[in-house]
């Protein structure tokens, strides 16, 4: 049975279901994304000024969730930001141009739908055989940044999860030799737009939930035939594999990526090794094993 009081919650929230499960979920996410934005300074509370998000709508779990839950906090007086909505069409076959801008439009969520043919640039210069996420991510980004300097929004916002952080972590570590996962807010190399992820610390199991609940029309992100053997999915089901074998550790290593301690790690530009030495007081070793 569906709560269909459209008066007592967003518009996208219309016609959610009135099961306890589904309450404590809503709960749960709205709880989460909440947390960062006051933890990360994602918003100046003090501000006079009302800031704008250009809010990155793929079609995907992740980014309705978003969408969603930032109307929700906004909805609630949580969130006192205006929120614009952008697709970026970017010329893959078979892209169903309509779901978005008929979705948007029926739950009166403003938006801006906006095409660039990058497909072409990608398969033109990427070979058929490689995988063609990392060029196109680029160019995505550098349009949705112009986008939101058109638009007049201090952030572009992304729907990037706990598990999202975990295996960029993962694939820092095995493949590019550096401890770096995804940040909750950066500033771009122009230093004019805020990248900013709400939902850095939600599961994506939630938002699969979420999205189910809601039933969104999810646009399948296989359209370029490029998804299959990525090192992300490698990444995926070793977290995975982890996760059934000790259930709970993706929880245990996200909150690793908030307790960092330099002191006992290798890199002399974030902690004065040098600088220690007997006679003053050390970090300690705090269980630490030799």
């Amino acid at each position: 049975m569906a709560d269909t009081l459209s008066t007592t919650c967003p518009a996208l929230l219309a016609d959610m279901p009135s099961g306890v499960s589904f309450k404590k979920l809503r709960k749960r996410l709205v709880r989460n994304a909440l947390q960062v934005v006051d933890t990360y300074g994602l918003i100046d509370r003090t501000a006079t000024r009302r800031p704008k998000w250009l809010v990155c709508l793929s079609g995907g779990k992740d980014s309705y969730g978003l969408l969603t839950i930032l109307l929700d906090l906004q909805w609630q007086g949580a969130l006192p930001v205006d929120l614009l909505a952008c697709n970026l069409d970017q010329g893959q076959p078979g892209f169903p141009k309509h779901i978005l801008p008929d979705w948007l439009t029926r739950h009166g969520v403003a938006h801006r739908i906006e095409t660039e043919d990058t497909y072409s640039i990608v398969t033109d210069k990427i070979a058929a055989d490689r995988t063609f996420c990392a060029l196109c991510s680029r160019l995505r980004r550098g349009i949705l940044y112009r986008i939101a300097r058109e638009e007049g929004c201090d952030a572009i916002v992304l729907g990037h999860h706990r598990d999202d952080a975990l295996e960029t972590f993962m694939m820092n570590l095995v493949h590019g030799g550096r401890l770096a996962a995804m940040p909750p807010k950066l500033l771009n190399d122009d230093g004019d737009v805020m990248v900013l992820r709400p939902l850095i610390t939600c599961a994506e199991t939630d938002l699969e939930k979420f999205a189910e609940a809601l039933d969104f029309p999810i646009i399948p992100c296989n359209l370029c035939g490029s998804q299959d053997g990525l090192q992300r999915q490698a990444m995926k089901q070793m977290l995975t594999d982890w996760e059934v074998r000790k259930p709970g550790v993706r929880q245990v290593m996200a909150r690793a990526l908030s307790t960092a301690r330099p002191s006992h790690l290798h890199d002399a530009r974030l902690f004065d090794f040098a600088g220690l030495t007997p006679g003053r007081a050390g970090p300690g070793d705090d269980g630490v094993p030799f």
